[in-house]
């Protein structure tokens, strides 16, 4: 199921901070009662290879996402205090020491079902009790959300597990949806901020095309 042009679900989650103060977030509210875009994105596993090197990549990128307005959310499903344990790891050592925006805890597995990004790929049956058991690890996938501040979803992206994200693609689609929000106007392929954007209509698109 997808998100692309709903609200995002109105639940709240466990999540924690850079001093290890759980809290209860809302990510819809997050966006709403705040007013701000909200990039979340989902990561499969704490202390594992790729995962590390996109908080890292978000972390820097922070500022950007600041002047845009948007709040940076990360989100897993280990625990809280798996959470706090990494990030009291130095990065030399495969940690995230550093990273200061909040991490979803989503342990319950709540959210994620919700939004249908667990990798439940391994699967087997018991006979005896006439189930099926998850045999893998039942984290998700690379999935990442951007909701704008009425709650909606404006993008929605899942890699699978080896594959990292390049955190200025979502830069780049933060600019073109508040382009689109601002000016009425609907960006092409490969727009970004600066370049000339289009009318939506045919004309607009006519004139566009003739000049590139």
């Amino acid at each position: 199921m997808s998100f692309v042009g709903k609200k995002f679900p109105n639940l709240n989650v466990t999540a924690i901070d850079e001093m290890g103060d759980n809290k209860t977030i809302n990510i819809f509210e997050e966006a709403t009662k705040n007013d701000k875009k909200v990039l979340l994105f989902w990561y499969p596993k704490d202390f594992t290879f790729v995962c590390p090197t996109e908080l890292h990549a978000f972390q820097a990128a922070l500022p950007e996402f600041e002047k845009r307005n948007t709040i940076v959310i990360g989100a897993s499903c280990d625990t809280a205090e798996v959470h706090f344990a990494w990030l009291n790891t130095a990065k030399d050592n495969g940690g995230i020491e550093g990273v200061s925006y909040p991490l979803v805890a989503d342990s319950n597995r709540n959210l994620a079902s919700i939004l249908d990004i667990l990798d439940v790929s391994a699967v087997d049956y018991n006979d005896e009790y006439d189930v099926e058991i998850i045999t893998g690890d039942c984290v998700t996938y690379r999935a990442t959300y951007l909701i704008d501040e009425e709650g909606t979803v404006f993008h929605e992206g899942i890699n699978h597990m080896p594959l990292g994200r390049n955190v200025n693609e979502f830069i780049r689609l933060i600019d073109a949806y508040s382009h689109v929000q601002n000016h009425g106007e609907v960006c092409p392929a490969n727009w970004e901020e600066g370049k000339e954007a289009m009318k939506a209509d045919r004309k607009g698109t006519a004139e566009y095309l003739a000049k590139n």
